[in-house]
């Protein structure tokens, strides 16, 4: 028996559509997009539509869209990139305490070339306040970067009114919204974000492919050291299977998105019901209206999250919390951010459904779920 797949948030399957359009570019288009004879033509074309497309998913230019290898290196280039663009004169960077480590790390890196991080708290839910954020922000913050939904929990967070605090004085605004494409509507005009990030493999594109939303103006600067590719931000020749597949990814999720909402918050709530009626004290960890339609962490009383996921292993396949973290034990850090009890955040289980997902399955693994939390209750507890 396949275990169910409810890790969505994870990573994603690739769709087949995005499989059929990138073998073209595996085989008899093999070229260099910047060689000038004909062979570079058709990767040089497929590669100006797959960056249109993914400016119309975010609401941004063709321009102001930046290919890069992940949402981690996406991440990587606007920490340090922006602080090296903007020098000695704006070298404070305010982040979240729930931020993904793809920006808390360079955001400490940052720290060790001599510049400052300030980390704002998030409340029970997992939600920045705009007003922390505010009292965070001195003449010298040169960025402010919070997660535009949280890959654990999913919380969304106020972009909008932070990007206005940040910009008030004077910084710019980074949000990384790996977890939000394909869920929920992304618009960089209605978010007043200056930096925008994606990840290929959230949204059923391949691993290894991400882009970076960069504001016409921005000031921001390589970190690597190459030829021009990228507008000079990204050297290395283009992995043109690679960003075909993320236009097309763009394409659907941007096409899919009302019934793919729908479809999501329909299996999530399915699923959370069934778990709620049958599981006294089951406890919701998140924003209960602001947050992905497709995320659904819960803590099971009385139990470890991790000992009740490995119990129905042949089942369900879920987790604890970020894929980043799946071998420690310790309880999630972004659980322990919003001060959640110990107890609670170990038994903490992050289930997260996609577009294959479907009605049967929710009802199998709630079946499956809830008997082993009632063997281990037993067990644990007589």
């Amino acid at each position: 028996m396949v275990s169910i797949y409810l890790d969505y948030n994870a990573t994603t399957p690739v769709a087949p559509e995005v499989v059929a359009a990138m073998l073209p570019f595996l085989q008899e288009h093999f070229g260099n997009p910047s060689s000038a004879h004909v062979y570079g033509d058709a990767p040089r074309r497929a590669m100006a539509a797959a960056r249109e497309e993914v400016a119309r998913l975010i609401g941004a230019r063709t321009a102001e869209i930046v290919f890069t290898g992940s949402a981690t290196e996406a991440n990587n280039l606007t920490i340090l990139g922006v602080a090296r663009a903007w020098g000695d004169a704006r070298r404070h960077a305010v982040i979240s305490a729930v931020e993904h480590p793809s920006v808390s790390e360079p955001a400490h890196r940052l720290q060790a070339l001599g510049g400052s991080v300030t980390i704002v708290p998030v409340d029970e839910y997992g939600r920045v306040a705009p007003g922390d954020v505010a009292a965070a922000l001195r003449p010298d913050t040169g960025l402010v970067s919070v997660m535009h939904a949280n890959n654990e929990v999913g919380t969304i967070q106020r972009i909008a009114e932070i990007a206005a605090l940040a910009h008030s004085r004077g910084a710019l605004m980074h949000t990384d919204a790996a977890q939000s494409a394909g869920k929920v509507a992304l618009d960089v005009e209605v978010l007043g974000v200056d930096l925008l990030t994606l990840a290929g493999h959230k949204f059923y594109a391949p691993k290894g492919v991400g882009a970076l939303y960069i504001r016409t103006g921005t000031p921001i600067a390589a970190v690597l050291a190459g030829a021009g590719q990228e507008q000079g931000l990204r050297p290395g020749t283009e992995n043109i299977p690679q960003i075909v597949a993320l236009g097309v990814a763009a394409r659907l999720a941007r096409e899919r998105l009302p019934e793919t909402h729908a479809h999501l918050r329909a299996l999530r709530d399915r699923l959370h019901a069934r778990l709620a009626q049958e599981v006294p004290g089951l406890a919701l960890n998140g924003h209960p209206e602001q947050r992905l339609p497709n995320t659904l962490n819960v803590s099971f009383p009385g139990v470890s999250g991790a000992a009740l996921l490995q119990q129905v292993a042949d089942r369900v396949a879920a987790s604890t919390g970020s894929a980043c973290h799946a071998g420690d034990a310790a309880p999630s850090g972004v659980l322990g951010a919003m001060s959640l009890s110990n107890e609670r955040a170990l038994g903490a289980v992050r289930l997260s459904v996609g577009h294959y997902t479907r009605e049967a399955e929710i009802d199998a693994a709630a079946a499956a779920l809830i008997a082993a939390w009632r063997e281990r209750t037993i067990a644990e507890h007589g």
